[in-house]
């Protein structure tokens, strides 16, 4: 990595922070400039306006996503352990150190979602890219047998979105004690639904 990429990279990894707590609205070329000591024309340099940072702020937080949450996952085998683990990955994401105002897609998908623009496009694209990735790992439960061919898996991706959209509120907000436990087992209610509930007692 050149030396640009790597100043681009810090910036990126700084305004990814930021907007985790501010919201993307919140970021400006102007601020970023002096937290992180540049000049201003030079942090603009790298972006050009404030839309281009926003885009390039979210495709940051995929990336990292990808990192804490997909790839893990992947290293297990296919079937209900591999879609579990996706699953508590994905909790422990809402309330990752990298980001301290919790998941940047959460905060984002309220700020953005009648805000047309090209930051909403890149943050519905990369919302669906998921969906279908986590029916993908669904699916993957009905060729394993775990789960029942006929199961809906667009059906459970969504249960499974409400669990962790659930965590995020009692975790981070109402810090409630009992939210993760009571995630996990709304996951496992979901599962056993599918005639999966045998497979998961472990």
């Amino acid at each position: 990595m050149g030396k640009g990429d790597n100043t681009r990279s810090q910036i990126l990894g700084h305004a990814l922070r930021v907007a985790s707590r501010v919201g993307l609205e919140g970021l400006t070329i102007g601020g970023l400039a002096g937290e992180l000591g540049m000049s201003k024309s030079g942090l603009f340099a790298h972006f050009q306006s404030k839309e281009a940072l926003q885009v390039e702020v979210l495709k940051a937080g995929s990336g990292l996503f990808k990192r804490k949450v997909l790839r893990p996952a992947l290293r297990k085998p296919p079937g209900v352990g591999r879609l579990r683990a996706l699953h508590e990955a994905w909790m422990e994401w809402t309330r990752s150190n990298e980001l301290p105002g919790g998941c940047i897609f959460v905060a984002a998908s309220v700020e953005l979602d009648d805000r047309p623009g090209p930051a909403r496009d890149y943050l519905v694209k990369s919302q669906k890219d998921w969906i279908r990735t986590l029916e993908r790992f669904i699916n993957e439960c009905k060729t394993t047998g775990e789960i029942d061919r006929d199961a809906d898996s667009e059906q459970i991706a969504q249960e499974l979105w409400g669990i962790v959209l659930g965590f995020h509120f009692y975790n981070r907000l109402i810090h409630e004690d009992k939210a993760e436990a009571r995630a996990k087992e709304a996951f496992i209610e979901i599962m056993g639904r599918q005639k999966a509930d045998a497979l998961l007692g472990g």
